[in-house]
Parts: C-alpha cells; structure tokens; sequence
C-alpha cells in the first residue's frame, strides 16, 4: 500500500537521527499530546482513553495539537496512542483508570494460568486488531500536510511483560521479578511472543505513515545489569535486526529506529550497540560522559529531568544545554 503525501518540509529530526550535521538539535516532548493541553479536554470529553486511541479522527486530532499550539518550535509529531495496545491485542483486558492509571483485571498469575497458553498460542492478526492506530497515522500524516515528521513507537517486551503481570503500575516490581527469576524460561518465551508481535507493528506503522519509530522501555531500570542483559536487551535486538527486514519485505524503506531504556543508565554502552540509530537519554545520564561511551556511534536524544518544571518560572537549575 502506498499513500500520496505531501513532502516533508522540517526533516531536521530525520536528519539527526541519520547522525547527520544539522544546523540545530531538534525539539520534541514525550506526552507533548496530552492532559496538560486545555484543548486535549475539549476533544477528549467523556470518551475513555482508549476510545480516543481507537478513534482515528480523536487520535490524530490530538497528536496535532502541540504541534498548532507551539508553531514552529516542536520538530515532531508523535502519534497519540498507548504502549499497551498490544497486551490487548493479544487478548488482554487493559482498562485506563483516572488518576489511577493503567489496570489489567486479569493479570497473568503464573506460567500455570490458562490465560498464559492462551496468549502464547494465540496467532496475533496484527494488521486487523491494531487497523485503528495505523487509520491514525495515515490520517495525521495527511493533516500535517509535511510540516514535520510523525514518530511511531511501541513498548519494549519487558516492559509489557512488567504490566501484564503486574496488573498495572508498580513502585515494587514483585510479580515481574518473580516471574524472571522463578519462571525465566516461560518469561523468556513470552518476551519472545512480545518481540515478535512489536516487529510486525512497527512495520505496519511505517507503511501507514511513520516516518521514525521508538521503542519505549519504561521499566528497563528495575532490572539490574545481569538481568537486563538476559531479559530486556536480546528483545530489543530482536526487534532492531528484524524490523528492517520486515520493511523490506513489505516493500519499504528502513526508518530510523530509537530505543528508550529508562533508568538503565549502566547499559548505554551495550544500547548503543544494539542495531538502533538513535539512543535515548534521562536525566540520571552526564551528557559529557555519555557522549564519550557513545564515541559516534548513535545519535543521543533526551538527557532534560523534567522535574525541573515544576521550579517554573525560575528554570534556572534546569542545566538545559545544547550539546
């Protein structure tokens, strides 16, 4: 499938990511489409969360808004739409709670709950259950009519795996530690399951539309460096080796692709050579020395805390550099 969009006008973003030279680093924000936008409210109403995702004309509306509020400042577009989009393809209940956050009703309990084989077992139709996030990006990408680029992104397996047995967020992580030290080789195919099914998704995402893709592991700290080495890293790999070749079988060109591990500070060496174009940065990273593990070979992306808005208007303590 092909679409006829308009040509890109701001390929800054695009640019840095090839690890070219660009006149200025370019600018986007994680969740800059979302709650802290009066005009978010106004769109959203009374649909649930994921009813905004499913609805392609709710989701691009807001993807673009930062992009009309803040004119000319933001060099991105990111697709509105959720991680854990793909726990529910597989068959998972998700459900987003206000002021709660995520919840799965049913968390997996162990390899021994029947809901487990079931997922395992389960052939994904990709294509056909997540058809409304791909509708999303080939209508945004009309509507930004070329004025910067759209990023598509999903979670990394272990971060999934964290929520589907979780149940939600957690500031202990007991079940996913669990099930990586007491079940790993059943976690370890359920990873593999995730892995896969982000493969495919991604590639779809770009013949929608995406013009880069990100692949978020929110919870990659809670692993420590031996374990995030046995069950984070391999799958991020996996889907950094084997998306390219999806896209060229699909008929596409390859994208740039940028992994976010947060809070896996003491992993940047083996991120950056993990097969992904761009690596992101928090706030736990010194950019002097990060730079200096890199030694060239990914652009780095991100590294501002931002925490520091809360001092706002005094942002002064911010140590926002251009670097």
């Amino acid at each position: 499938m092909s679409h006829q969009f308009e040509p890109l006008k701001n390929d800054l973003l695009l640019r840095a990511a090839r690890g070219e030279k660009v006149e200025r680093p370019p600018i986007w924000v994680m969740r800059q489409a979302g709650r802290y936008l009066p005009e978010y409210h106004q769109v959203k109403g009374q649909h649930d969360f994921f009813e905004c995702c499913r609805s392609p004309e709710i989701a691009s509306t807001l993807t673009l808004q930062p992009i009309e509020r803040y004119v000319g400042l933001i060099d991105a577009a990111i697709i509105f739409s959720d991680i854990l989009v793909i726990p529910q393809a597989m068959g998972m209940t998700v459900e987003m709670i206000d002021k709660k956050g995520p919840s799965f009703p049913s968390p997996l309990k162990s390899p021994d709950d029947p809901q487990y084989r079931q997922i395992l077992d389960k052939n994904v139709d990709v294509a056909k259950e997540l058809d409304y996030v791909y509708k999303a990006i080939t209508l945004t990408r009309h509507k930004l009519k070329g004025r910067v680029p759209l990023i598509g992104f999903c979670g990394a397996p272990w971060t999934l795996l964290c929520y589907m047995v979780e149940g939600g967020g957690s500031k202990m992580f007991i079940q996913s530690k669990t099930w990586v030290y007491r079940y790993p080789e059943a976690s370890k195919a359920l990873l593999q399951k995730i892995a896969e099914i982000c493969v495919e998704y991604l590639a779809l995402q770009v013949v929608a539309g995406s013009q880069l893709v990100q692949v978020f592991d929110s919870w990659a700290g809670e692993l420590s460096p031996a374990s995030f080495a046995d069950f984070s890293l391999p799958y991020l790999r996996y889907i950094s080796a084997n998306l390219p070749k999806r896209l060229a079988e699909l008929g596409q060109e390859a994208v740039p692709m940028t992994v976010f591990a947060k809070g896996a500070w003491y992993a940047l060496d083996s991120l950056c050579g993990s097969g992904y174009d761009v690596v992101g940065l928090d706030w736990l990273h010194d950019p002097v020395e990060a730079m200096n593990i890199a030694r060239g070979r990914v652009t780095l992306q991100g590294n501002a805390d931002p925490g520091c808005l809360y001092g706002f208007p005094r942002i002064d303590y911010c140590n926002v550099e251009i670097w």
